[in-house]
């Protein structure tokens, strides 16, 4: 059996035990070996069915098998309250957060940077970073907010799904769908990086245009995982966010115990080195949007609930063009990280796993050290290898956390500070 179905978006028939998915129908009145069935939707019953995400489970108990929750103040800083002051304009950079304390997992290693509208609006995006030293043994989490799209910066994930096991590293992306219980094993004893949790429209890939059939990210890199379960007849906690808090329950039994299940709704994984990169070939830095990997749509045609852009290695060719991006103010609101290396509009002070904030009408653009060699640096073809930026955008202007507020650095506008003064003819 393969570990991996190729395809953004494609119905997948997976089976863990032979004979355990069902052949022409979704509920029968008895499904093999004692199993529940169970639909797991990600849009509206009555979605267009271009749009429509469900998928059907088959497991050792139904998910409604649970006590009531109770509220968990274990993560003091994932789900954080963003407060009702009003939020000066200002340009914010941070550095990555500190080392957690020994025995740290995902979801206690969690802190919520950025967040817009709120989850029950069904609209909107939140910004977190993670850094932890311990498996999620057993316990499960799950997300009714919103959707995960995992980033890592350091050190690998495996990230063991009802739907199956998804093992990323840097320099990958995986997405887990809102309502999925998910356990996060750290093969390397620790990891870093940042999730995007979107609360909106299902992230999809963006149309191309005049681009044509071809470029950017193609559906069939995108790898959904093959069944997998695990019967493990032991106490398990089950942590859900809902509706911004974070929520505890016991059971007797590990929740991950679905044997079979087809559908279109479930993780994904997708290695961005398999981005072909789109760039001008004649002259000008072209828009940002021509590196999206992934879109959710509002309810305003092109303009986004959030979108998600890469910077990765690319030529540079334009003539008689500065060539990092230039200086702006735009509608939308710029959350950007670092996975490795420089990037090419900051001299220093972003680091990898650091995190910058630009919000809607915040200028913004190339430091005095990065717009002094660009424009004085030679135009002939040049590569910019060994880095990876993202950037989370949306339409929607991002509330830093009181934990944000109180870490950022104090200094950033000092990045735009000594600019000369043109000078006109006389």
């Amino acid at each position: 059996m393969t570990d991996y179905f190729p395809g953004f978006g494609n119905h997948v028939s997976t089976e863990a035990v032979a004979g355990a998915l069902p052949i022409g129908r979704n509920s029968p009145q008895r499904p093999a070996y004692g199993l529940y069935g169970e639909q797991l939707s990600g849009t509206a019953f009555t979605a267009p069915r271009h749009e429509n995400r469900r998928s059907w489970l088959y497991r050792m108990r139904p998910s409604a098998e649970h006590p009531p929750f109770t509220r968990y103040d274990g993560a003091g800083r994932f789900a954080a309250e963003t407060g009702s002051a009003p939020l000066a304009p200002n340009r914010l950079r941070w550095g990555p957060i500190a080392d957690p304390a020994p025995g740290t997992d995902l979801i206690d290693g969690m802190t919520t940077m950025l967040v817009n509208r709120a989850p029950e609006d069904l609209e909107g995006v939140a910004v977190h970073v993670y850094a932890a030293n311990a498996d999620m043994d057993r316990r499960v989490f799950f997300d009714a907010d919103g959707e995960l799209l995992f980033i890592p910066q350091a050190g690998r994930l495996t990230l063991l799904t009802e739907l199956g096991r998804i093992d990323i590293a840097p320099g990958q992306i995986a997405l887990i769908p809102r309502g999925v219980r998910f356990r996060c094993v750290l093969p390397d004893g620790a990891a870093r990086g940042y999730v995007a949790e979107n609360y909106g429209a299902l992230f999809r890939l963006p149309d191309l245009g005049p681009i044509g059939a071809n470029g950017l990210a193609n559906p069939r890199d995108f790898e959904t995982p093959a069944a997998w379960f695990e019967d493990r007849d032991e106490t398990f906690e089950v942590v859900q966010k809902s509706l911004g808090q974070l929520w505890t329950t016991t059971i007797d039994h590990s929740p991950l115990d679905v044997v079979a299940w087809h559908g279109n709704l479930a993780p994904w994984r997708y290695d961005l080195a398999r981005f072909n990169t789109m760039n001008t070939v004649s002259f000008d830095h072209p828009d940002p949007s021509i590196f999206t990997v992934l879109t959710s749509p509002s309810d305003v045609p092109g303009r986004a609930n959030a979108d998600f852009v890469i910077f990765p290695p690319r030529w540079m060719v334009a003539e008689d063009t500065f060539r990092p991006p230039w200086f702006h103010r735009n509608v939308m609101s710029e959350a950007m990280g670092l996975i490795h290396g420089a990037y090419d509009a900051k001299a220093d002070g972003f680091v990898p796993g650091g995190l910058s904030l630009h919000n809607l009408m915040a200028g913004h653009g190339p430091d005095v050290a990065s717009w002094q060699g660009a424009s004085k640096a030679e135009l002939k073809p040049h590569k910019i290898d060994g880095t990876m930026a993202f950037m989370v955008e949306t339409c929607w202007p991002y509330r830093p956390t009181a934990h944000a507020l109180a870490t950022a650095q104090p200094d950033y506008d000092a990045a735009w500070a000594g600019f000369p003064k043109a000078k006109l003819p006389e």
